[in-house]
């Protein structure tokens, strides 16, 4: 096996949390290589408060820190929530595609930067590790990929606060944090601390992004989303960019106590782990796409549609977002949504989400077919011919079994035969 030589220059994807602090310090340590910080502005907030004096003081060349809460957006969270793709039936995805993003802007940057080589904080039992490593192939698989947690000999949170005391590594960790927590203008996750019981209910204090149903407001709020061609742009008769469209649904979302999952999960490395997400907005939007999709797609689209997005959301969770599967997916997602267009009413109360209403200038849904009353359209008499034809299969399986038995094999059985003794 070919050995690479050591990276000169390496491009770290970097949070300014414990781990990609002390990082930074350890990759000039022990590779002598040149570092250049990366940071992703997803909407992590407060988070990026003081990440340049802190990237620098720990030894970093230069940071560069960029808005993609847009591109997040309207490249990545919609056109999953469009494929109705959610993981294992709950998880809205949101660290999952927000690893490709970051991992191709490291890898531009990198291009940009003359640098050999790219680094990550992820630990070796988690996915995001290969999320961000098989994007990284996907797009310059000649890039060195470091990735410390499967090298140093640094096996807790405890050991790396020492590590960065020894070195006068600046932190804003503490060793009271017990949880492990992704943020992004999408949702925050929550792991570690009392949830890797999952007997254990999480703490109401853990909560970020929403409040809890029990202090929710006592009355139902009425919210009304638009939608052009599957993708969401307005809210409340305002038409509105995405980033502020997800905003201001995060807002009124989370004060209803809207979004909180709590899942125990099929990571992609082969164990199980048990999360808390809070995804307020996005799970507004996604009960409003699915609501408006029943009246716009025929029983056969939307059936097909259904099947497809279980595999989306694994490739996406699996960290195959730059895959030939998922752009093909993505087209045929595209042609089903040319006529999601149309506004969906909803009422927000103690967590829940309750459907009031859904209007398109392209539903399918038709009064005056799907009455019961007299109608010039359909003959009730048709039905009978129909029903023939559709059961004419058991029908011939039941004469068969007639033939030989002397009746259908579908009859009851006489369970008699399997009282105990």
């Amino acid at each position: 096996m070919q050995i690479q030589p050591k990276p000169k220059k390496v491009v770290l994807a970097y949070s300014g949390g414990l781990d990609t602090s002390i990082i930074v310090h350890w990759l000039i340590e022990n590779y002598g290589c040149e570092v250049i910080c990366y940071t992703a502005d997803l909407g992590q907030n407060e988070e990026l408060d003081g990440l340049e004096e802190k990237a620098l003081n720990s030894g970093a060349s230069k940071i560069i820190i960029e808005d993609l809460r847009d591109r997040f957006l309207t490249e990545y969270v919609f056109p999953t929530m469009r494929a109705g793709a959610t993981y294992e039936g709950k998880y809205l995805l949101g660290t999952s595609f927000a690893r490709p993003l970051i991992a191709q802007r490291q890898v531009e940057i990198a291009e940009e930067e003359g640098a050999d080589g790219l680094a990550h904080g992820c630990t070796g039992k988690g996915n995001d590790q290969v999320r961000f490593e098989v994007s990284a192939m996907a797009l310059n698989p000649t890039l060195s990929i470091i990735a410390p947690w499967r090298e140093w000999d640094i096996l807790s949170r405890e050991d790396a606060i020492a590590y960065a005391d020894k070195n006068n590594i600046p932190l804003g960790q503490s060793k009271k944090s017990i949880y492990s927590r992704d943020r992004n203008i999408w949702h925050m996750s929550h792991e570690g601390g009392i949830l890797e019981d999952p007997w254990e209910e999480p703490e109401e204090e853990m909560y970020t992004l929403s409040q809890s149903p029990h202090i929710s407001p006592d009355t139902p709020e009425e919210i009304v989303v638009e939608f052009k061609e599957g993708t969401p742009i307005g809210f409340n008769g305002k038409k509105l960019g995405a980033v502020e469209l997800v905003e201001q649904l995060n807002k009124i979302g989370g004060k209803h106590g809207v979004g909180r999952i709590d899942l125990v999960e099929n990571r992609l490395v082969g164990m199980k782990s048990h999360g808390i997400y809070e995804t307020p907005g996005g799970t507004i939007l996604y009960k409003a796409h699915q609501e408006l999709e029943s009246i716009c797609l025929d029983k056969d689209t939307l059936h097909y549609k259904h099947m497809i997005a279980l595999r989306y959301a694994e490739l996406v969770y699996d960290g195959k977002w730059f895959s030939p599967l998922r752009e093909a997916l993505d087209g045929f997602v595209t042609v089903t949504q040319k006529n999601v267009t149309g506004h969906v009413r909803m009422k927000l109360y103690k967590g829940n989400i309750i459907t009031c209403g859904r209007k398109s200038p392209y539903s399918l849904y038709r009064e005056d077919y799907a009455s019961f009353g007299q109608m010039d359209i359909y003959d009730q008499q048709d039905a009978k011919g129909f029903i023939n034809l559709w059961g004419l299969p058991m029908k011939i399986d039941a004469l068969l079994s007639i033939e030989g038995t002397g009746k259908s094999r579908f009859r009851a059985p006489d369970y008699s035969k399997f009282k105990r003794d």
